[in-house]
């Protein structure tokens, strides 16, 4: 495909695509509070380790399986790697090129390696976190320390 050809699709791609962000959302009620139907965010611990599994296992399947330029121990091993040494050994300046892809590469799989440690790991803390408030929340309301408040005092403070 030529260069020319090229900018046409991406120019024709564009202007199949509203310019304009649309946010998907419930129909307001007769009031217009828009509260019909609307539902609080939930979030559980259950679903945020199970986000927070996904993303590790996501790190350790690219990792293992991405042929990337230079393994951990600095030993280039991978096959992209050796065909690179292989193809510049013997004068191919397509060693080069491959070389030059491979080092793009290699630094897109260290940018999704660290994107998905960081989703893991922020997880993991969240979930811990939250976790440790409801601990003390649930303590300091067990205590004979608190006061004594009734639930529908405690319900006004959710209005």
């Amino acid at each position: 495909m030529a260069w020319d050809e090229w900018e046409q699709l991406k120019v024709r791609a564009a202007g199949r695509q509203p310019t304009a962000a649309r946010l998907h959302r419930l129909p307001a009620d007769a009031s217009g509070s828009g509260r019909e139907g609307a539902r609080d965010l939930v979030v559980r611990q259950d679903d945020l380790g199970a986000v927070g599994l996904k993303a590790n296992t996501l790190y350790h399947e690219v990792k293992c399986q991405a042929d990337i330029a230079v393994e951990a121990d600095g030993n280039a091993t991978g096959s992209s790697s050796q065909a690179v040494v292989a193809l510049k050994s013997h004068g191919f300046r397509t060693g080069g090129a491959l070389e030059t892809a491979l080092e793009m590469w290699t630094s897109q799989v260290k940018s999704v390696l660290q994107a998905c440690a960081h989703i893991s790991d922020h997880l993991e803390y969240t979930a811990k976190l939250h976790s440790e408030d409801d601990a003390r929340i649930g303590s300091v309301l067990r205590s004979h320390d608190a006061p004594n408040v009734s639930v529908s005092k405690l319900n006004e403070y959710f209005k």
